[in-house]
């Protein structure tokens, strides 16, 4: 699953045919795993909500840096990050629905486990922030810095999971290289 909000089903796949579903020794995906990826709609769902929270962070990331410089914009940073944030719970439970399917539990499957981990310190920093808000435990200066850290460990966590997405295209071009 993809919780950062990239895209890592969304590449071109071909029927490649091994003799045992066993892992490959470098593959992110058995045959079962890929046949199963690529019919879940939920594959479909994290490509579209992937570069929608994209679009949304980029947003708000600059909508948060003009409240810091300026002082001015505090609604429209404040607006932005719920969105951010929204699309970040959105992405983490289809996600958990989409590794479900594919790898059979909700979450810390093998090939992406700390994928998963570290999207843990992403919510936790985005909750943080929506709990300061909620119960005005921040004052609004504080509460755009948990905003920029939550969005420094979404940038992390996007980096893993393009880095997987990496390996998931290069491993399956070596297995149509080998079956060639």
């Amino acid at each position: 699953m993809d919780h950062s909000g990239t895209p890592r089903t969304l590449m071109p796949m071909t029927a490649v045919s091994h003799p045992t579903s066993a892992r490959p020794a470098r593959g992110l995906y058995t045959v079962e795993q890929r046949a199963r990826r690529d019919a879940s709609r939920w594959t479909m769902v994290q490509g579209v909500l992937a570069p929608a929270q994209f679009l949304a962070f980029a947003v708000s990331i600059v909508l948060v840096l003009r409240f810091l410089w300026t002082g001015d914009g505090y609604m429209a940073a404040t607006v932005s990050i719920l969105v951010k944030t929204g699309f970040l719970y959105l992405i983490m439970v289809t996600g958990a629905i989409w590794e479900k399917e594919v790898f059979g539990q909700y979450l810390f499957a093998p090939a992406f486990f700390w994928e998963d981990v570290f999207s843990f310190a992403v919510i936790a920093l985005h909750t943080l922030y929506l709990y300061g808000l909620w119960f005005g435990a921040f004052a609004p200066d504080d509460l755009m810095l948990i905003a920029l850290a939550a969005y420094a460990t979404y940038v992390i966590n996007a980096g893993q999971f393009l880095w997987k997405l990496r390996q998931a295209r290069l491993d399956q071009a070596s297995e149509r290289g080998a079956a060639a």
